[in-house]
């Protein structure tokens, strides 16, 4: 009998720290080129054994072959992780001369949230595909994850201080940057599994104004505080002259102008992305029948929630020159904005999946949602 498929890819994954520590002692892969080959062999290996462990089903999702060979990477990100605090060694230095910037604080705590995570994310998911369970929502939350962490990454990279040094093997992240995009519209061009709602409740929700639904107006301040904090940090970041900016870069997030350029990209990415997406979610808070905010909400919850995690991480972390963390003096405030600036979209998703009437498309009275789906 064979295991389960989430079972497979779990010793699939495995296989690759003890794989990077005989590559680690080999002279051969002292150099980056012989690095990037041995990195395609095992992406293709992964991908024929992931083959091999489904080929007895009549149909998978080819989001399968995406999943699983994420998963092999997320192995790597937390032997990175667990190097660089000390509690393993010998497994990474091979790697590190092709991608240099893995030993940053950043990439450090990038790992971690890869390693566990994502890793369980994606078994889970893997477990729900296989048996029968919609894992649509668990996916548009890695693909949130997923997408923040490249968009962060690789621009990172290239205008950061590793960016004079990049090797061949850096543009073997190219997959991992399209696939996830690739993913998520698959996903979110997929139906969505709602629970049934009568008609009387959604016509009932939706007649409440903003005022008269409480949980949803603090959301809506709250979600105001984050768009006015995540324009405010990135015009600090475009080195604007005003006062306030000068001195909170200096006094308050020293980590924003660390010279690596993840902080610099990340409050871009805000600026140019979140931005815009909070203002369409506050809309779809005051607007009834926005179905697409159910959505929104898991893609973002999970970009901020893996995006917080390495900016509070890396502001802290000991592989951060001192003089780029947070001082101590000034910690409660900014670790508070940003543990808040991570928690706000996961409880707006909470809120949204939880009770979604206000969002569901009207139905004509005595109807359910599901009823008129399958009309």
């Amino acid at each position: 009998m064979l295991p389960p498929v989430e079972v497979s890819v779990f010793l699939f994954s495995l296989l690759v720290p003890p794989l990077f520590y005989a590559m680690n002692s080999k002279p051969a892969f002292k150099e980056p080129q012989p690095v990037l080959v041995m990195e395609v062999v095992i992406l293709w290996s992964v991908l024929v054994l992931s083959h091999l462990s489904v080929q007895h089903k009549k149909k998978v999702d080819p989001l399968f072959y995406v999943f699983a060979m994420f998963s092999s990477t997320c192995l790597v990100g937390l032997t990175n992780a667990l190097e660089h605090d000390g509690f393993i060694s010998g497994f990474m230095g091979f790697y590190l001369k092709g991608e240099p910037h893995l030993s940053t604080a950043y990439a450090v705590m990038m790992s971690y949230w890869e390693g566990v995570v994502h890793f369980l994310l994606l078994l889970i998911i893997i477990h729900r595909m296989f048996a029968g369970k919609s894992y649509r929502n668990l996916g548009l939350l890695w693909a949130g994850s997923t997408i923040a962490h490249q968009i962060v990454l690789i621009p990172g990279v290239v205008v950061g201080k590793y960016g004079s040094n990049i090797r061949p093997i850096f543009w073997g992240n190219a997959p991992f940057f399209l696939l996830p995009f690739w993913a998520a519209a698959m996903l979110f061009s997929r139906p969505r599994e709602m629970p049934i709602v009568t008609a009387d409740k959604i016509a009932a929700e939706q007649k409440k104004s903003l005022l008269f639904r409480p949980v949803d107006l603090v959301l809506s301040l709250l979600l105001i505080g984050a768009l006015g904090f995540s324009v405010f940090r990135g015009f600090v970041v475009l080195d604007c002259p005003l006062d306030t900016c000068f001195t909170y870069i200096y006094q308050y997030e020293p980590y924003l102008k660390d010279p690596v350029g993840f902080p610099r990209i990340m409050m871009l990415v805000y600026l140019f992305y979140a931005v815009p997406l909070l203002t369409l979610i506050i809309y779809g808070l005051y607007t009834p029948g926005c179905g697409w905010v159910l959505d929104c909400t898991l893609f973002f919850a999970g970009a901020m929630a893996q995006t917080q995690w390495c900016h509070i991480g890396g502001s802290l972390h000991s592989r951060t020159p001192f003089t780029y963390r947070v001082p101590s003096d000034k910690w409660w405030p900014v670790i508070s904005l940003n543990v808040l600036l991570a928690a706000v979209p996961t409880l707006l998703a909470l809120r949204c999946h939880s009770n979604p009437a206000f969002f569901l498309t009207p139905v004509p009275t005595g109807q359910t949602n599901g009823e008129k789906k399958n009309k």
